[in-house]
């Protein structure tokens, strides 16, 4: 099955119509039915079709994938305000709060609605993300228990204050699986925020599994943006 929507501003608001509003597709194995794993995927850009295709090369098993796009990057995806990446970045406001309770509170129900239609209940919930989705989808852990597993493809864990975060705070629920990757050479640069971003990840990972999760971290070849989708779909397959 694969079903478009969007969700506005307004809670519980959904509709066919697009403009400034979150784009939604939900995406299942034709024919499926029963319990299976859904995991919820904010985007840059795109509706996650290449992810869901990298998924089915690698022969990952059946699951639902929600795809969430129309994302304003800088804010839903920054859990407080803090220092761009780069001098050209707009600055990181911290919104991911307000997001996450539209995600959780209007997308998921929505989403699950529409998977209901096809008689699929979810067997678990799983977030994930590329980037700052990545750091989002690892944040979540921390303040709510909806999804059970999430994949964090290279996070951007560099961001200032998260390992302190992480480290003195509580996960809202310990996670089954959390799966973490990088690019070889994403550490390898003067920028003096992300050249940390080796340690941080795996000092997330090693925290994660401290706090009782089945924690994985891989290391991919290439810089931030080699094999983007491929990456991802990694991710995601290893929570199966």
């Amino acid at each position: 099955m694969e079903k478009f929507f969007f969700v506005g501003e307004d809670a519980g608001e959904v509709s066919d119509e697009g403009a400034g509003k979150k784009r939604v597709c939900v995406r299942a194995p034709e024919g499926a039915t029963g319990e299976l794993p859904v995991v919820y995927l904010n985007v840059y850009q795109g509706d996650g079709a290449e992810a869901w295709a990298r998924l089915a090369e690698l022969g990952c098993g059946p699951l639902a994938l929600v795809t969430v796009g129309g994302i304003d990057w800088e804010r839903d995806m920054t859990p407080w305000p803090a220092e761009p990446a780069t001098r050209n970045e707009p600055a990181y406001t911290g919104g991911a709060g307000d997001y996450l309770q539209k995600l959780t509170g209007s997308i998921v129900p929505a989403a699950e609605a529409e998977l209901a239609q096809a008689d699929i209940a979810p067997a678990w919930r799983g977030i994930a993300g590329y980037s700052l989705a990545g750091l989002f989808a690892l944040w979540s852990l921390w303040q709510t228990d909806a999804f059970l597993r999430a994949a964090s493809a290279s996070g951007s864990l560099w961001y200032e204050g998260w390992l302190e975060y992480a480290a003195g705070h509580e996960l809202a629920r310990v996670p089954d699986r959390v799966s973490l990757s990088l690019g070889s050479k994403e550490h390898k640069t003067p920028n003096r925020l992300m050249r940390e971003v080796r340690r941080a990840t795996e000092a997330t990972a090693a925290l994660l599994s401290e706090r009782g999760a089945q924690a994985t971290f891989e290391l991919n070849p290439g810089n931030h943006f080699a094999q983007t989708d491929l990456r991802m779909a990694r991710a995601i397959a290893a929570l199966m």
